[in-house]
């Protein structure tokens, strides 16, 4: 289907719902990580506590003026703890989706490309570790690495590297039979030459959209470990494991601030990145652009 610029200009004049929450997804996104970023700059400034800070502070003291979030039953401020939590988090789920990404797309385009013995062996080490839970497996995984934000990086990316194995496989083997690629294969072009040159762009098209996924299920899975108390060290303010010691506060005396607020935000931002990912899928998969377009008034007869 081939549209003309007027169109296009309609089609940009009337947002789908698809494109309506992509927005949404994008802005809460890039609210937390400017967050992240500013995090420091803020508490240089005073605007926000040491999270790792309580001796000073009341303990268990509800939302106020001098403690926005209020504070924990050791004293910890919850709102520097919530937003330094963010950036515990973007520094963990960047660092293991870029390790999975890393290892996960080569290992698919030379399985998919070569086939045989390596393509067999490496579908079923793949398919094994799919199968297997990925809370589970980084529990594990936890246990023999240690806490760090490297070790949590490490244990949460090995359960995502068959999902970008198996997506950049599967579009190598459709790709690889394409006239450009057999022509340069009569032309002599070695293996490195056709996976980089001719199959890298060609087969990377959903790496972005799977890439913010298991950004959105690596934060839950982080806070799982937290939980459990096998994430980063416990003088760093992470989601997880402020969850975790606000849980007797919450039981006993109704101290419901030092849950809410982090929890809230570990929720909005898995909700952000979701929709982020399912609106790169709407946009870069041309089957749903071209239903989108069908939707958005362009008639039949308008068809090229």
């Amino acid at each position: 289907m081939a549209f003309s610029l007027p169109q296009l200009f309609r089609f940009a004049d009337r947002p789908t719902l698809s494109t309506r929450m992509t927005q949404v997804g994008l802005v809460i996104t890039i609210f937390f990580v400017g967050l992240a970023m500013l995090a420091p700059m803020l508490q240089s400034i005073g605007w926000l506590q040491d999270p790792t800070e309580f001796l000073a502070n009341p303990i268990q003291e509800p939302p106020s003026l001098g403690h926005w979030f209020g504070t924990t039953r050791l004293g910890y401020d919850v709102l520097s703890r919530t937003v330094f939590g963010s950036q515990a988090a973007l520094q963990v789920v960047i660092l293991a989706t870029m390790l999975s990404l890393v290892i996960g797309v080569p290992l698919g385009m030379v399985s998919g490309y070569l086939g045989g013995r390596l393509d067999r062996l490496l579908l079923f080490l793949m398919d094994t570790i799919y199968t297997l839970p990925g809370l589970l497996l980084s529990v594990t995984l936890a246990f023999v690495v240690g806490r760090g934000v490297l070790n949590a990086a490490i244990a949460l990316s090995i359960a995502y590297v068959p999902q970008y194995y198996r997506v950049v496989r599967n579009h190598t083997v459709s790709v690889k039979t394409e006239l450009f690629v057999e022509a340069a294969q009569a032309m002599g072009a070695s293996t490195w030459a056709i996976l980089s040159r001719y199959l890298f762009l060609n087969v990377v098209q959903s790496v972005p959209v799977l890439f913010t996924l298991n950004a959105a299920d690596a934060i839950l899975t982080l806070g799982g470990l937290g939980f459990l108390g096998l994430g980063l060290p416990e003088e760093t303010a992470e989601w997880g494991y402020d969850l975790r010691q606000a849980l007797d506060g919450l039981s006993t005396g109704g101290i419901w601030w030092t849950t809410l607020f982090p929890g809230l935000a570990m929720t909005v931002m898995v909700v952000g990145l979701s929709l982020l990912g399912e609106g790169l899928n709407d946009w870069i998969n041309p089957t749903l652009r071209v239903q989108s377009s069908d939707t958005s008034g362009l008639k039949p007869s308008e068809e090229g």
